[in-house]
């Protein structure tokens, strides 16, 4: 990366600097021109040289340095102006040891219009220069005296160089500092830009799992009235419908009715439950086995159709929304087994494994097509499995019977359940 001209700063140190810089030199020539004149008054020859060599200083400056401000930050016209300027102080010290003391104009032009590390180089000629007119009255013709002069030097360009190096590194170390608190300043607007979108997040995030919780509620009561009473009240409508049919049998009438009011006593009890959320009664009565045989016996009852349930492995605790997923898949089976298969037996069997337990309800009856598989019934059930990191299978062909199979993993966790339910096709099944 080019480092910038020192003008272009412009910090305090840069502004205290540029008055003497500007106006320091011509002072000095000023100064040194008084002295000349008076020095030499009777040499007018050599008087005359001086005197051209000082106008011609002060000329150059003007015109690359005073006149034009904007050449103050280009380097190549300030390097041109400097050596040149440099050159003329050098021939101005050979000429007359006294206009060594110019020498801190060029200092002023060194520090102010050269880049490093090329700023060193002309501070270092700079120091000659002052060197020279300081060892003036030493004679050179010798060594001792060759000696002396760059012991002069060394005095003059040593710690010259050091002070260069110095304010190198405290314009570094300003670097430093300045690239440091503009870092800290952007990094503090993009945190307080990130705080500000963290907060209409948060308040997205809320607004969201308010409306995600007012889903989930509508989403569970939908599959509990499902799974209560519009299967409750599809088993009263059935029982009530085959009375009709057996007014000239007064026994199989009341057997229907008593039917029809043990199943609307059930719903009512469901649906509180459902409503308080609370676990389904089977479940109530002990283990998740003996709630599904006395679903199926009450179920086979009512239905006048055989249900063999089998338990295989040995049953280890599940967590309550499993088992409660299980029931309702067992219970969402059979019902649709009622409406829909018209079979004639039908396999409920648990089995429970190493890494998972599953449930398989089979039927011999009438089966169905790809096209007949996306009522609630069997969306929900899918939802109620899978929302338990489970999977639901459904095996079905026209004339083949049916066999749905829900599998949940050891680790199945009561999860949300998320899933939105679709509409039900009219005719689906449910």
């Amino acid at each position: 990366m080019t480092e910038p001209m020192p003008l272009t700063r412009m910090g305090m140190p840069e502004r205290r600097m540029l008055p003497v810089v500007t106006i320091g030199p011509y002072v000095l020539l000023a100064l040194l021109i008084v002295a000349t004149v008076a020095i030499k008054h009777s040499a007018a020859g050599s008087l005359r040289i001086d005197l051209t060599l000082c106008g011609l200083a002060a000329a150059w400056i003007a015109w690359m340095f005073t006149l034009h401000p904007a050449w103050r930050v280009r380097p190549r016209p300030m390097a041109v102006f400097f050596v040149v300027f440099v050159v003329i102080m050098a021939i101005l010290v050979l000429r007359d040891p006294w206009f060594g003391f110019l020498t801190p104009a060029g200092y002023f032009y060194a520090f102010a219009v050269l880049r490093w590390p090329w700023r060193l180089a002309g501070v270092a000629a700079v120091a000659v220069v002052a060197a020279t007119a300081q060892a003036s009255g030493i004679s050179k013709g010798t060594v001792l005296g060759l000696a002396a002069y760059f012991a002069v030097v060394a005095v003059n360009v040593l710690p010259m160089g050091s002070l260069t190096w110095l304010d190198r590194y405290n314009d570094q170390q300003k670097d430093r500092r300045e690239q440091a608190l503009t870092e800290v300043s952007e990094a503090k607007a993009e945190l307080e830009a990130t705080l500000a979108e963290n907060a209409g997040l948060h308040q997205q995030l809320l607004t969201q799992a308010r409306e995600a919780g007012i889903l989930d509620e509508r989403q569970r009561m939908a599959r509990e009235i499902h799974d209560t009473l519009a299967q409750g009240l599809t088993g009263i409508v059935t029982q009530l419908q085959a009375a009709e049919h057996a007014a000239d049998d007064p026994a199989g009438w009341r057997r229907h009715f008593a039917a029809a009011t043990r199943l609307a006593r059930e719903s009512l009890t469901e649906a509180r439950r459902s409503v308080d959320a609370l676990r389904p009664g089977p479940l109530e009565a002990g283990r998740l086995s003996d709630a599904l045989a006395g679903v199926a016996e009450r179920w086979s009852a009512l239905h006048g159709i055989r249900v063999q349930v089998t338990t295989t492995g040995t049953a280890w605790p599940l967590p309550p929304d499993a088992e409660v997923a299980l029931l309702r898949t067992a219970q969402e089976a059979l019902a649709n087994v009622a409406k829909h298969a018209r079979a004639a037996r039908v396999g409920l069997t648990l089995s429970y494994m190493e890494h998972q337990v599953a449930l398989d309800v089979r039927d011999d009856g009438r089966g169905f097509g790809p096209d007949e598989t996306k009522g609630f019934g069997l969306v929900a059930m899918r939802q109620r499995i899978e929302a338990l990191s489970g999977t639901l299978q459904v095996e079905s062909e026209p004339g083949a019977g049916t066999a749905i199979s829900a599998s949940l993993p050891a680790e199945a966790a009561e999860a949300p359940e998320t899933a939105k339910a679709p509409e039900v096709p009219e005719g689906a099944r449910s």
